[in-house]
Parts: C-alpha cells; sequence; structure tokens
C-alpha cells in the first residue's frame, strides 16, 4: 500500500522540478514567447497549490481513495496532452491539468498514510518513507529529466508518467482501503474559491512584484490575496465544519512544523533552479551532465529522510528541526562565502541542503499528521502540501527573480550592443545564447562576463537565503515546546 501511495508521491513532486533542464530543449523546439515560457514553468505549481486544501477537504467528505485514484487518472491524461502537445498553448493547457490532478493526489497519500498506520512507531517510518519520496522527487526532477530530454526529446518528461500511472491505479484499486470522515456536512463551495483564487493570487504576486518595478495589476493582485485570504480565515473560524481548521494554527508545533516545511522547499526548489542553469549555461554542461551534477541532493535527502524517524526517538523534534533548518542555512552560506563558485563546492552545498531538506521536510510531516485527529488529517496533509508546493514554485519566483535582477546589474562591460546587448544583460540564457551566436573572442568575453555575473548574484541571493532560514530556525525554535514528540492525536 505504501508503495502504491509512494509511486504516485514520486511523479507528482517530480513534475514541480523536471522541466529545469527541459526547457532549453523545449524552447529551441516550441519556440515559446516569455511569457508563455512563464506559464509552462509556474502554472502547474500555481494550479497544484492553489487546490490542496480544497481537494485535502474533498477527500476528507467523500473519500479518500476515490479521490486519490480520480486524481491520478487525470494526471496520466494530462501527462498525454503535455507530451503530444505541438504548440505552447496546448502544453501550457496539460500543465494546468497536471496540476488538478496532483492537487487530489498530494493530500490523499498522507491522509491515507494516517489511516493506515496507526501505530506511532509505524507511522512515524512510513511517514519518513513518504517525506523521502516526497523530497527526493523534486532533487532527481533534473537529472531524470535531463537522461530523458537527451535521449528521446523534451516530451518524454511526460510520457515517462502514463505507465507509472496505469500499475499505480491498477495497484491502487486492488491494494488501498478507502476512508472518509465520519459527520461531515456538505462543500462550502465559497470557502473552496476562496483558498484557490487566494492562494494563486498570492503566489503570483510574490513572483511579479519580486522582479521590481512591479506593474499596478501586480500590486492589486499582492493586495487582492491578502483580502481573499483574511476572508477564507475568517469564513473557517465561523463554520462549524471549515474547511480548514485555522485554529490548527494556535498549536505552536503545527505552525512551526509548517513553516519549516515552506522554508525547506523554498530552499532546495531555488537552489536546484539557479544550479541547473549555473551547470547549462555557464559551465555548458548537457541536460544529463547537470542532472547527474545535482545528484548529491537527492541521496542526502534520501539520507536524511529515512533516518529521521530514529533520531525523533533519540534527539527530539525541537532539536530535529533547528538542526535541518540549520543545515540548510549552512548550504547557503557556504555558497555566499566562497569567492568563486567552483562545482565541489556545489556539490557541497547539495549535500546540506538535501540533508536538511529530508529532515526537515519528515519531521514536519510527523508533526503536522500527529496534531490533528484522524477525521482531519486530510486538512493536515494539505497544509503539508500547500507548503510543499508554494515552498518550491516560491522558491524559483523569489529567489530566482532577485538572482535575475541581480545578474542584469552586474552584467556591465559587454562589448555588445542593440538587440544583443539587451539579450545578454536579460538573461543568463540570453548571454549563453549571444555568446555562441557571435563566437571568437567576443563571445568568449560576453561568457566570462556572464559567468561573474551569475556568481557575483548568486553569493547575494545566497546571503539572503541564509538569512530567511536562519530566521525561521530560531522561529521554530521557540515555536516548539521542549520535550516535545510528535505521537498520535486523539
Amino acid at each position: 500500500m505504501l508503495a502504491v501511495l509512494c509511486a504516485s508521491l514520486l511523479l507528482v513532486a517530480m513534475d514541480a522540478t523536471i522541466l529545469n533542464v527541459a526547457l532549453p530543449s523545449l524552447i529551441d523546439h516550441m519556440e515559446p514567447s516569455p511569457m508563455e515560457q512563464l506559464w509552462i514553468v509556474d502554472l502547474y505549481g500555481l494550479v497544484l497549490g492553489g487546490l490542496l486544501i480544497t481537494c485535502g477537504a474533498i477527500g476528507d467528505r467523500y473519500g479518500r481513495k476515490r479521490l486519490f485514484l480520480s486524481g491520478f487518472v487525470l494526471f496520466g491524461l494530462a501527462s498525454v496532452v503535455a507530451a503530444t502537445a505541438h504548440m505552447p498553448a496546448q502544453l501550457i493547457a496539460g500543465r494546468a491539468l497536471l496540476g488538478v490532478g496532483g492537487a487530489m493526489v498530494m493530500p490523499s497519500t498522507l491522509s491515507l498514510i494516517r489511516n493506515i498506520f496507526t501505530d506511532d512507531k509505524e507511522r512515524t517510518l512510513a511517514i519518513g518513507i513518504w517525506a523521502s519520496v516526497a523530497g527526493a522527487g523534486a532533487a532527481i526532477g533534473p537529472l531524470v529529466g535531463g537522461h530523458l530530454v537527451e535521449a528521446f526529446g523534451w516530451s518524454a518528461a511526460f510520457w515517462l508518467n502514463v505507465p507509472v500511472v496505469i500499475i499505480t491505479v491498477g495497484a491502487g484499486l486492488w491494494l488501498l482501503p478507502e476512508y472518509k470522515a465520519p459527520q461531515h456536512g456538505s462543500l462550502d463551495w465559497a470557502s473552496a474559491a476562496l483558498s484557490v483564487l487566494g492562494v494563486v493570487a498570492l503566489a503570483w504576486g510574490i513572483k511579479h512584484v519580486a522582479k521590481g518595478s512591479p506593474a499596478p495589476i501586480d500590486l492589486a493582485i499582492m493586495a487582492a490575496s491578502v483580502i481573499l485570504l483574511g476572508l477564507f480565515a475568517y469564513r473557517q473560524l465561523k463554520s462549524a465544519d471549515p474547511l480548514l481548521d485555522v485554529r490548527l494554527f494556535r498549536n505552536r508545533a503545527f505552525t512551526a512544523a509548517a513553516l519549516a516545511t515552506l522554508l525547506a522547499m523554498l530552499a532546495i526548489g531555488a537552489a536546484l533552479f539557479l544550479i541547473s542553469l549555473w551547470l547549462q549555461y555557464i559551465h555548458g554542461y548537457s541536460p544529463s551532465e547537470a542532472g547527474m551534477r545535482t545528484l548529491p541532493a537527492a541521496l542526502a535527502t534520501l539520507f536524511g529522510s529515512l533516518s529521521t524517524p530514529w533520531l525523533m526517538q533519540h534527539v527530539g523534534v525541537r532539536a530535529l528541526m533547528g538542526f535541518a533548518l540549520g543545515a540548510l542555512a549552512t548550504g547557503f552560506a557556504v555558497l555566499a562565502a566562497v569567492p568563486e563558485t567552483t562545482y565541489p563546492i556545489v556539490a557541497l552545498v547539495l549535500l546540506c541542503l538535501g540533508i536538511g531538506d529530508g529532515i526537515a521536510i519528515t519531521t514536519a510531516a510527523a508533526v503536522l499528521v500527529s496534531a490533528v485527529p484522524a477525521e482531519r488529517a486530510g486538512q493536515a496533509g494539505a497544509v503539508e502540501e500547500t507548503n510543499y508546493e508554494l515552498g518550491i514554485g516560491l522558491g524559483v519566483a523569489l529567489l530566482g527573480s532577485i538572482h535575475g535582477r541581480l545578474f542584469t546589474g552586474h552584467m556591465t562591460g559587454l562589448p555588445l550592443q542593440g538587440e544583443d546587448l539587451a539579450d545578454a544583460r536579460g538573461s543568463v540564457g540570453g548571454a549563453a545564447y549571444v555568446a555562441e551566436k557571435i563566437g571568437g573572442p567576443t563571445g568568449t568575453e560576453v561568457l566570462h562576463i556572464a559567468q561573474h555575473a551569475y556568481d557575483a548574484a548568486l553569493t547575494t541571493t545566497s546571503w539572503i537565503s541564509t538569512a530567511m532560514v536562519g530566521t525561521v530556525a530560531v522561529l521554530t525554535a521557540i515555536l516548539v515546546p521542549r520535550g516535545f514528540k510528535a505521537t498520535a492525536a486523539h
């Protein structure tokens, strides 16, 4: 049963990062506009993150197995839509449908684990395996995507999903038990709409405001997200049967776990995105070579996740969360402190980030699930997965946008003019394209300037990341009570 849940989770998690290395090939093949590129990359996470709370509540009310299997079937069909796309619009539609399917699958996996494994030790081990798959899925996305793109083209990143969906749905029909919470009323569709619109608007607003010089519409969307989420929280407090019981956040350990999940995935999402670009555009590695060089993050995530159940028994939740977030902060601090970025330094950073991510996600999941009764497990899963997806998306959006602005600022002294100058200063991909097009000593000089600009931007971005993660580490130390243990709620 656990294998069925983890196989589905692996695909959904991989799809959040698999386009990191497939994007250059996809751009060459389909030639999407800059705005279409944005939608291709971002829409999956936006849709998935926006629907998780609603889907968690649907699973609680109408059946978690039913929601899980329906979502995975949709995920498979959406993969076919994306893989067969010949124009950006179809690919964007496929990515949106993948997000809907993923939102139906992800909270169901964690809530079903809460129902299947009733013994505390068994459940902690199962959550450790679940979290290792969730973290490793995001980390190995570039690795798997790189090999598939190089061997079969960008569409293989989506075709991969189809046979796994067929096998997993067949096994799930036979193996998984059904569960739905007793005495739940009908779904509050007004609250569902507020949560979806609020989360999507928040993610969109942060991404565009972080780019600098936001348009009035971006500021309006950001403000709307605050209003929508405020109305959602107010409605939940007044409801006898809320979509998400926001009173759960009065539990200090629950709040700390939610923050840890968000920051851990923000860190690993941003790092994998920026390092994948650094490997391909600055050092000229192929997609598969770039993917292989992100492997330390995946291995460290697996090690961290699988060791967490034992560590929780012997070290405790408070110390473990502090160590995990400290490892994440250390990784970024190392990346920021070195005068020149080299791959051995990057490998060390990925190891630190992977260990921190694996331990943080596993510990947080155990805390979130144990903090709620069985009938609310879908809500706990939705909180975990919303922060997971928003973390990855905001890592790319927030830190990626900050890095992009810094990169442009450091691209000075270029021996270019006109359109070539604008392209080279616009992004590292544009600089690599211009350098290859021009060739010769001038092209080499452009690439050299871009490398130093990228490293300088990465240094500042890493210091910002260190400060962010360090702040949350202090907050979790304050929030989690001494001696707190993640045991079953009753």
